[in-house]
Parts: C-alpha cells; structure tokens; sequence
C-alpha cells in the first residue's frame, strides 16, 4: 500500500458517516464527503433561483447553506418553471420518544419547501427498520411511529397535502411490487460496498434499503399519483442518508422511473462541540422538544461548548473563535434575523460580547422555538394522526 492509500485509509477512519453511525476525530470535513459521495455543492446560483420561482425569500436553512449539498436539483427546478409539478419526500426512523433540535431540521426545511413550491408531501415513518437496528419490539417501533407523527404533525403540514405512512402499516401492494423490482436490480456485493454490512448482520438489514428507496416512485402510492409515474420526487434529508438514494438513483432509469432528486442538510452538532453526534443515550448532548425553559437554559450554560477565552480580559483581548462555538452554531440555524447573527459574529468575535451574553440569547431563541412546538403537538390528537396516515386521495395537494 503506497502513502497515498494509508492515508486515505487513516482519513475514512477517522471520519464515518452512514445512515446508522456518524463519527470523526475532528470537525466533520463536508467536503470531503461531497467528494465521497459525489453529490453537488449548493451555491448561491441556485438559492436565488428558488427565491425566483418561489417568489419568497429563501427559507433561513438555505440562506446559511444548513442544507448544502444536492443531485440534480435543477432538473427539479427545470421541471418546475415549464409547469410540470414534483412531490416531496422525507422521513424519520423512530427510535426515540422525544425528538431532539436536530430531528426539527429537515421537517422545517420540508414545510417550508411544501408551502413554496405548494406540492404534495410523503413521509415515511421506518418503524421496520429501528425495530431491526434498534432491537425495539414491533409494537414499541409502532407506538413510537405514532408517537413522533405527532411532533411532524406539529411542524404545521397541511393535510390536504400530506400523507404520512408507517412501514409496518403501508407496505404492500404496488409499494412492495417496486421493491422486488429494486431489490433485483441490486447485487449483495454492492449493498454491501454501499451500507458495509457484514456477515454478522441479518438478512432483515440487508433486504431493508428497498423499503427506503421505493418511496422515491410515485407508482408506490397509487392512491395519490395513480397514472403519475412520471412525477419526479425531491428528498429532503440530512447527507447521512445519502447512500439509500445513491443505490435509488442507480437503479431508477433501469426500472422505468426517474432518478429522485435530494437536497441535504450538513449535521445538527452536540452541545459538546461539532466532534459529537447528539446521543439519545446522553440526555445532555442535546435540547430537546420536551425540554423545559429552565432545562434549556441549564444545558445551554452548562454543557454548550464555547469558543470563548478563559478569563474576561483575555476574551476583551481575542475574541471568541466563532469556528468552535456551539452557541453561535446553533443561533445561525435558528435566529431568522440576519442582521442580528451578524452583529453578534462580529461583537462576540472581537471580545466586546461575552459567552454569557450569547447563551443568553441562544436561550431565549430556543426557548421560544421548543415552547412554541409544544403548544402546537398538545394540539395534535389522536384523530388528527389518523387524518393524516390514512390511505386517501388528495384532490387538492396541487392547488
């Protein structure tokens, strides 16, 4: 092995990111992932395009490049400025109770994009596939499927646009036909040089990308896009899901479908710092919707990992290295103002504002954010979850 090749090794060691494990030594490198995966960098030639055909501003997560990377979004857009129509799809494997900030992310980038575009919506709810990787019972996986429904739900979807599906419920029929198809265009050598799996792994992981791919043809929901097979699909999702679509897109134009195009999000990082993945298992890695106010403000000023210097006068002096900041991270996802993120890069940056300071205004953002999501999932019945999960057409999901 040359020096090149051990180095490249020693690199892909250090840094992991697939659909179940996301890890480095350091910062996560974007970049290299891009290159990795061979999907495009997001550039500022296609925000404005998306304002262009929207005719509303870019929604903050685009502005900041949150979501920054994509596969043949401007097909999509191309599509759309000619009249065709596309349908969305994103999803959530529910593994946990309560969702975190991070969970938020590619829901309120998907309500913004279905409000813009004003275009119908599937998501899937992998309840399967947490009860294979997760060891959950099948009911547990159900009940938690249902349980998170209701968070999405509260993200504010419009129901006449959106149908929400678990696995365990929907698969079957013209879904599952698209799966056999799927599933034989792909060789066991190339999901496992796409997934790694191993022979220690069951064949309940291997035969699971299928489920995940399918939704991505609209012929899987007969019930909404009957005699639509040509309706292209855009994906949402943050890039550990990348290689699902990768083994999608490959085998689409052999099946007859058009390849699903994506738009994806870099990584939500742990208070601790950006070296961490939010653990469920540490309940402090990460604010959550169930958080109180106070609980909020306690894991903020606690744990949120700070750039800031040691003493007040060496901070007067340097400045705050913005580049490690959790606070400033986590206020350029959620704080709309631009000019007020901008005013505090600079103030905290140069030394004139403190640490305390910036958490403070990361818990008053957050604050409003969480409260704000708890009201709206109170609201959220049992009856409003079968509204939207149940098998129905929807009239009006372009108007």
């Amino acid at each position: 092995m040359d020096k090149n090749e051990e180095k490249q090794r020693e690199e892909e060691r250090e840094q992991v990111v697939s659909p179940w494990e996301v890890s480095s030594s350091g910062k996560i490198d974007y970049d290299k992932l891009i290159d990795k995966f061979g999907c495009q960098r997001l550039d500022q030639s296609l925000v404005d395009r998306v304002q262009r055909l929207t005719g509303r501003p870019p929604h903050v997560f685009l502005r900041r490049g949150v979501f920054f990377a994509h596969r043949d979004l401007n097909d999509i857009l191309d599509a759309y400025e000619k009249g065709e129509k596309f349908y969305l799809y994103t999803g959530r494997g529910p593994s946990s109770e309560a969702l975190h900030l991070g969970h938020l992310v590619p829901f309120m980038f998907t309500k913004y994009l279905q409000d813009a575009f004003k275009v119908p919506l599937v998501i899937q709810l992998t309840d399967d596939e947490k009860c294979m990787w997760k060891n959950l019972s099948v009911e547990e996986s159900q009940r938690l499927a249902r349980e998170n429904a209701k968070d999405i739900i509260a993200c504010g979807f419009d129901v006449t646009k959106t149908f929400i599906f678990s696995d365990f419920d929907y698969v079957g029929g013209a879904f599952y036909k698209n799966m056999v198809k799927v599933a034989k265009c792909v060789t066991y050598n190339k999901v496992v040089g796409i997934f790694g799996f191993t022979g220690e792994d069951h064949i309940g992981k291997v035969s699971f990308p299928p489920v995940q791919a399918v939704p991505s043809f609209p012929s899987s929901f007969p019930h909404l896009f009957s005699g639509k097979d040509h309706l292209r699909c855009l994906i949402p999702c943050a890039i550990d899901q990348d290689p699902y679509f990768r083994m999608t897109r490959d085998v689409a134009p052999r099946i007859g479908y058009h390849k699903p195009a994506l738009i994806e999000s870099s990584f939500f990082p742990a208070l601790q710092g950006e070296t961490g993945k939010m653990s469920a298992s540490d309940p402090n890695s990460a604010i959550y919707v169930t958080d109180s106010a106070k609980a909020i403000k306690n894991k903020i000023n606690k744990y949120a990992f700070s750039g800031g210097q040691e003493s007040v006068e060496l901070h007067r002096k340097l400045g705050a290295n913005l580049e490690v900041d959790i606070p400033v991270k986590y206020l350029s996802f959620f704080l709309e103002d631009d000019a007020e993120l901008e005013h505090i890069k600079k103030e905290y940056g140069a030394g004139g504002m403190l640490t305390g300071e910036v958490k403070q205004r990361l818990a008053q953002v957050l604050t409003e954010l969480v409260e704000r999501h708890q009201v709206a999932r109170a609201a959220v019945t049992d009856e409003m979850v079968d509204a939207f999960m149940a098998v129905r057409p929807l009239p009006n999901m372009f108007d």
